[in-house]
């Protein structure tokens, strides 16, 4: 899977959240590069799986709309 890639702002903001979660529940101060690198880690190795949840529920999203389209259509339907 491809990277995704977070601007020089989403990443700040992204970093400073883990090491307030480190810091406020692990009583643990982690350094910005670290933060990064712990970043870069969770999208390579985690990111994906949150990925593929939210490909698979959009995916019941589309397929609910479709079956209500295809029930609207079919109200449609005259009898010949």
């Amino acid at each position: 899977m491809k990277p995704i890639p977070f601007s020089r702002e989403e990443t700040a903001d992204i970093t400073a959240r883990l090491r307030a979660y480190f810091r406020d529940e692990l009583e643990i101060e982690l350094a910005a590069l670290p933060a990064e690198m712990l970043l870069d880690f969770l999208g390579r190795e985690i990111g994906p799986f949150f990925y593929n949840r939210a490909v698979y529920d959009a995916q019941a999203v589309v397929a609910k709309k479709a079956g209500d389209i295809n029930e609207a259509l079919a109200g449609l339907e005259r009898s010949g």
